[in-house]
């Protein structure tokens, strides 16, 4: 499985990074996590084709998190000339949520005819859900973003990624990250409280309970950046925007 950081920024663009968008490959599959409204952009940066891509999971309904999918379709209509499916999965009332964005930018636009089917679908809390062979199970987290927030649990191909979306610290998100081989885990600042974000010091006190093999540091507000040197846990990483991984 290869993880690439299309986006690891927090909404703001802090540091110069883009927004989140985590594209993962395994065998003949190619999903991605979260698609920030800069999401296009980073994966042509990369080369990145996202017509490869069949299905994208959206953690939370905040701009940063899934605003790339109103681009997305118009995108594949006008430039690529996309005729593959696409599933959409996320919280309830994300078709809604999109329709509506979308509309706000681009009038008429989720009317218009396609060469493609796309369909939405919502996370069915604490239940493990497959999607052609990409098991997805969600876990509540606390996020107010006016639908359910979820931390996500990806098992695919005999390998297992965690990611907790955007929230404070929550017990929920142990069992998106016990026994993953990468737990993605937001880390707005160092050790100060910001809204509904964690800080470094959250994941420190934490990080054993995780359980996870390998935990990557994302989201980083600018406390976090300046203070990022002060990470020396073997066991974590740091995002950058078109960071490869292999999980």
């Amino acid at each position: 499985m290869k993880l690439t950081v299309v986006g690891c920024g927090d909404a703001f663009g802090s540091g110069g990074r883009l927004q989140t968008s985590f594209h993962v490959t395994s065998g003949d599959k190619t999903f991605l996590i979260d698609c920030g409204a800069t999401t296009l952009i980073g994966m042509q940066r990369l080369e990145l084709d996202p017509d490869a891509v069949s299905t994208i999971f959206i953690s939370h309904l905040h701009g940063d998190h899934f605003g790339g999918l109103v681009w997305w379709p118009l995108h594949a209509h006008y430039v690529s000339r996309r005729t593959a499916p696409l599933t959409i999965v996320g919280p309830k009332g994300i078709e809604a949520r999109y329709v509506a964005a979308s509309e706000a930018l681009f009038p008429n636009s989720t009317t218009a005819a396609r060469d493609f089917e796309m369909s939405f679908v919502e996370h069915e809390p604490g239940k493990p859900c497959d999607y052609d062979g990409i098991t997805v199970t969600a876990f509540e987290v606390v996020h107010p973003s006016g639908a359910p927030p979820y931390a996500l649990r990806i098992a695919c191909d005999g390998k297992v990624l965690g990611f907790s979306g955007d929230t404070k610290w929550v017990d929920s998100l142990l069992p998106a990250a016990n026994g993953a081989d990468l737990f993605i885990s937001e880390c707005f600042t160092f050790s100060e409280q910001s809204g509904y974000h964690m800080t470094w010091r959250d994941i420190e006190r934490n990080i054993d309970r995780l359980g996870a093999r390998r935990v990557m540091l994302t989201h980083m507000g600018p406390d976090m950046l300046e203070q990022r040197s002060l990470i020396t846990d073997p066991r974590v990483l740091l995002a950058e925007d078109g960071k490869v991984l292999e999980v």
